[in-house]
């Protein structure tokens, strides 16, 4: 089998392996057939016009959802057969992240670490590690309500991160952010990935792209392309025409449309 000698060699199994998936809503198919691997300490990002199917792949991989067909490993367990402890192992950053807006920072984390168990020392070393990262420890004492976008999401990373997943899950997590906190929210993940963590992000924004080890094109449900940056954006002259060019190669004379 390809492969099968570098693993014997020390080459890691992947983290992550989704195997032929597919998921519909009715009568309505929002991922058809989709497979890839992510290995450890990597950040793999799927980009894709609204609608592509990445929310329902990312809330398969976060146990959200049962696939209709084919299976999904975490860590080498199975998000349907393991989902107890396959959830304990990551952790999901939906689009709409459920910080309480009436709660301040401290609060907010505070509640994410008794639901996971977090005391003690851990809990202050925690709290100083995420807070001091995100750059939010200047403002432990305001409501998460009164917070901008852009610290909204850093503080719900903070949050998803207080029991040190092995893999995080983002939903299009910087959608709607200011240039400046999209740029700081990406060197978090960086620091992340530097740590040994391995990080699955959905983005309409390329630029976003580029900063990914490696890359999935999604339209349509289906995956119509993955690789690097370097080797998805060979032979154009930016990831965005490449992406254009791949999307318009499936689209059919029914008139569907495509927009990043």
């Amino acid at each position: 089998m390809p492969g099968s000698d570098d693993r014997c060699q020390g080459v890691p199994n992947p983290m992550v392996v989704v195997d032929s998936v597919s998921y519909a809503y009715g009568k309505r198919q929002a991922v058809t057939n989709v497979h890839f691997a992510v290995d450890p300490g990597r950040i793999f990002g799927i980009v894709g016009s609204d609608g592509a199917g990445k929310t329902t792949l990312l809330r398969m991989i976060a146990t959200m959802l049962p696939p209709a067909a084919g299976r999904i490993l975490i860590d080498g367990k199975d998000v349907v057969a393991g989902r107890h402890q396959v959830k304990a192992a990551i952790g999901y950053m939906p689009q709409r992240f459920g910080l309480y807006l009436d709660l301040t920072v401290a609060e907010n984390l505070d509640f994410f670490m008794d639901l996971f168990g977090v005391a003690g020392q851990q809990r202050q070393d925690r709290r100083r590690r995420y807070l001091g990262f995100s750059n939010l420890l200047p403002f432990t004492e305001r409501l998460a309500g009164d917070l901008s976008g852009g610290m909204k999401q850093k503080l719900g990373l903070a949050c998803v991160l207080v029991h040190h997943p092995k893999v995080l899950i983002l939903d299009e997590p910087t959608n709607g952010v200011d240039p400046v906190s999209r740029r700081e929210f990406w060197q978090i993940l960086a620091e992340m990935r530097a740590a040994g963590m391995t990080i699955i992000v959905s983005t309409a924004y390329l630029d976003e792209g580029e900063k990914c080890d490696d890359l999935a094109l999604m339209h349509g449900g289906q995956i119509l392309a993955q690789g690097s940056p370097g080797a998805m954006r060979a032979g154009f002259a930016t990831l965005e025409e490449a992406m254009i060019a791949r999307i318009a190669d499936r689209v059919t004379d029914k008139g569907d449309g495509f927009a990043f």
